[in-house]
């Protein structure tokens, strides 16, 4: 299926802004490589920096969407609902990697568009991951421990392989484009849910070390 101009020219922002990054691109730059006007960047975002808004803006739409499909499972379980939203995660992360690696590179840098994103997505973020750990602890299904640190461990564990591409692939000589990636890390994902912050395994390992 043919590609409009507007998806031509996203596709190629993100591809450009991730391997010369978004000061190192010029708007004539993402013309010529979506094989579009200049005129036509201008219609659609007015210029380069709302190009970028609208970026980050689909991007955190579409990865808050992933976290909210695990949501209904929080009731059943709260650890399966954390382990669906790795899932979900991951999954989108490694299906958008250049989008991801730029989004997260992006997201580092101090500015009012950052600071902004932050307030809202982030904000929504962290709403959906205190909720499922809160749940979890109230059921005693995970053991009490601090919200923050908890989530610092989790989004750390999500964002590592994708911030850090060069370092995974080319010193680790692991490659979250593929399949096997996924599945792998999503696994090693679950075990870090299962013996760190799941009460059952804590108490069991509290246990054994008594013995």
């Amino acid at each position: 299926m043919k590609k409009n101009s507007k998806e031509a020219i996203v596709e190629a922002a993100i591809i450009l802004f991730n391997t010369n990054g978004f000061h190192g691109t010029s708007i004539r730059d993402i013309a010529t490589k979506a094989n579009v006007n200049v005129a036509n960047i201008a219609y659609y975002f007015e210029n380069k920096h709302g190009l970028l808004e609208y970026c980050l803006t689909t991007y955190f739409e579409q990865y808050l969407m992933k976290i909210e499909e695990a949501l209904p499972l929080l009731e059943d379980h709260p650890a399966n609902c954390l382990k669906q939203v790795a899932e979900n995660i991951l999954a989108f992360q490694c299906n958008n990697i250049q989008f991801t690696r730029f989004i997260l590179r992006e997201m580092s840098i101090d500015s009012q568009m950052v600071r902004e994103i932050m307030s809202t997505y982030y904000v929504k973020e962290k709403y959906y991951f205190r909720k499922i750990l809160e749940k979890g602890m109230q059921t005693k299904v995970f053991r009490s421990q601090s919200l923050p640190y908890m989530i610092i461990q989790f989004k750390g564990l999500l964002t590592m392989p994708f911030l850090n591409t060069q370092y995974v692939t080319e010193v680790l000589h692991v490659f979250p484009q593929e399949r096997f990636f996924q599945e792998k890390y999503l696994q090693e994902i679950c075990y870090w849910i299962d013996g760190v912050i799941e009460a059952s395994s804590f108490f069991q390992s509290k246990k054994a070390v008594s013995q």
